[in-house]
């Protein structure tokens, strides 16, 4: 897929405000400071398009991108946010998951992990319950720039053996870096492929394996 457009639409905390869901989209969301903005960026070839920050959960928000006037990116706030009240967390919490579990348009959940990190818990949580949803969803590895290709794979595979005690089998997943742009063809193709079947099918139940 080549990125020729992409383009701002859009921050909500109502999923009833959110765009109609006559195009296909897909959520990116992690862990705070698991570089979301930057792979966002690096995807759309847009510097700039998602903000980061230094700020852990800075993203509180429902953000939608139009991408190639096709399809929508969807920025959503990071699970375990830094430096909030209870309450608040609560209410993000809520909206995150009835869009997540509502939204007739969602194609799939890129759930973005670090790729330096051992499996966290809060990260195996959040697939579980993608899982008990029934929504589909892949893993996204980042900064695999900031290490060694063995000890990626070594986390990698740790995270594989903590999925498993609760999944039949390993979603699948890209390893990614905003800094080389490793894997970004391999994410958009993912995105690609899909897109095409829900332009035949006005649906997807099926990723692509």
């Amino acid at each position: 897929m080549i990125v020729k457009s992409a383009e701002f639409v859009c921050s909500n905390t109502q999923v009833s405000k959110l765009p109609p869901p006559v195009r296909p989209e897909y959520a990116f969301i992690g862990r705070s400071n698991v570089g979301k903005s930057s792979l966002i960026n690096m995807l759309t070839n847009k510097k700039g398009l998602a903000k980061t920050s230094q700020t852990p959960g800075k993203t509180q928000l429902i953000n939608h991108f139009i991408i190639n006037d096709d399809w929508y990116l969807v920025d959503l706030p990071g699970y375990g946010f830094a430096r909030i009240s209870k309450s608040k967390k609560e209410d993000w919490n809520k909206f995150i998951r009835t869009y997540l579990d509502k939204r007739e348009s969602l194609q799939c959940v890129m759930v973005l992990i670090d790729s330096r990190l051992e499996p966290q818990k809060i990260d195996i949580e959040f697939c579980n319950w993608l899982g008990e949803k029934g929504l589909a969803f892949v893993l996204v590895f980042t900064k695999a720039d900031k290490q060694s290709s063995v000890k990626t794979d070594q986390n990698i595979a740790k995270f594989r053996k903590a999925l498993l005690a609760t999944f039949d089998a390993m979603p699948g997943y890209f390893v990614t870096s905003a800094e080389t742009h490793a894997g970004r063809d391999e994410v958009l193709g993912f995105i690609d492929e899909i897109n095409r079947k829900f332009k035949d099918t006005g649906l997807s139940d099926e990723l692509p394996s």
